[in-house]
């Protein structure tokens, strides 16, 4: 049995799913720092081959303008744009679709390596295929939330932005939980279900702050009410209800602000719960209990953060490190969950 559990390791599979991860991360800074930049209208065409490659004269630099000008977020946001200033964020854009490039060409060429070598453990392939499965539907959900700011919006549709980040995040959670379990093989043990259901609960809120996150910044909802605790003053923010249930959820600055706010306060509560309640538990080892303080440490961190980027007006070094460390959290909350399930 022993020389089974063994095999069963595929350690370098790990290294590099690992990696992979890591390049989602460098997705998700990049993306926001092509959000907050305003760039990620800048190309206004997909094209996945031949676009790998910038302008690389200056009549394809005013040929890409041209078409950027003829864009609602030109005429109504940057009407006076030089083209070295649309250099930058074509730069921005440009830049994030390049990773994602990478992305595509670093999972798929190992992948069929290691399958070719007959390196995968068998248990490993659902998870691998729900990767695949994620990483293609990234771009084609990234070109329908760009396409939803070509003709009648100034700015992308909060709700598809939403979805392409959300994507970006469950693809980075399933990179790290499969990695774990090529690295560790079959569990040799598992804990009693109440601290799974937990992790894993508290993992799912995690998730769902981002998401709320995401509709913050799809409705550019940090801009306004930069106090806090308050909303200019109130309790609540005045232009809380839209004018129906959608435009309420997912289109009134005020509502996407209020509801990240108070799922922080919950997910603030229910980190420092658990890592108190892991730490005193006599159940959970001592990785476990590291991996609890920590997560609880890091959705601390997120919170302070977010306060100081909403009062500081969202300033690109804040937001972008805001972002950062929503992904750095949910891969700790993401350890933490498999942790616990393993023993």
């Amino acid at each position: 049995m022993t020389s089974f559990l063994r095999s069963d390791r595929a350690r370098p599979l790990a290294i590099w799913l690992v990696l992979i991860a890591a390049v989602v991360v460098a997705m998700v800074v990049v993306g926001g720092i092509t959000r907050l930049t305003g760039s990620g209208l800048s190309i206004t065409e997909w094209r996945p081959i031949s676009g790998a490659l910038p302008p690389l004269s200056l009549a394809e630099w005013q040929a890409e303008f041209a078409r950027y000008r003829a864009i609602p977020q030109f005429r109504f946001i940057n009407p006076t744009m030089t083209l070295d200033q649309f250099r930058f964020i074509y730069f921005w854009e440009w830049s994030h679709r390049l990773l994602a490039r990478v992305l595509g060409v670093a999972f798929l060429a190992p992948l069929i390596w290691f399958a070719a070598r007959r390196e995968i453990p068998r248990r490993l392939f659902g998870p691998l295929c729900g990767v695949v499965l994620l990483i293609a539907l990234e771009p084609l959900v990234g070109w329908w939330m760009v396409a939803s700011g070509l003709s009648e919006r100034v700015y992308v549709a909060p709700e598809r932005l939403t979805l392409h980040l959300g994507i970006a995040f469950a693809l980075l959670g399933a990179l790290i939980w499969t990695a774990l379990e090529a690295w560790s093989g079959w569990a040799r043990q598992t804990l009693p279900s109440r601290w799974g259901g937990l992790a894993l609960g508290l993992l799912g809120l995690t998730y769902l702050q981002v998401l709320l996150g995401a509709l913050v910044a799809g409705n550019h909802a940090g801009l306004v009410y930069n106090d806090w605790p308050m909303f200019a003053g109130r309790l609540l923010p005045q232009d809380y209800a839209g004018a129906g249930v959608w435009a309420t959820l997912a289109h009134s600055q005020g509502a996407v602000q209020l509801h990240h706010r108070l799922t922080a306060y919950l997910l603030l509560i229910a980190a420092i719960a658990m890592g108190v309640g892991a730490w005193r538990s006599r159940q959970l080892p001592a990785a476990s209990k590291a991996l609890a303080l920590g997560l609880a440490g890091m959705v601390t961190l997120q919170a302070m953060l977010g306060i100081v980027t909403l009062m500081a007006g969202v300033p690109l070094a804040l937001g972008v490190a805001h972002q950062l460390t929503a992904a750095l959290t949910l891969a700790l909350a993401t350890t933490f969950a498999w942790r616990v399930r393993r023993g």
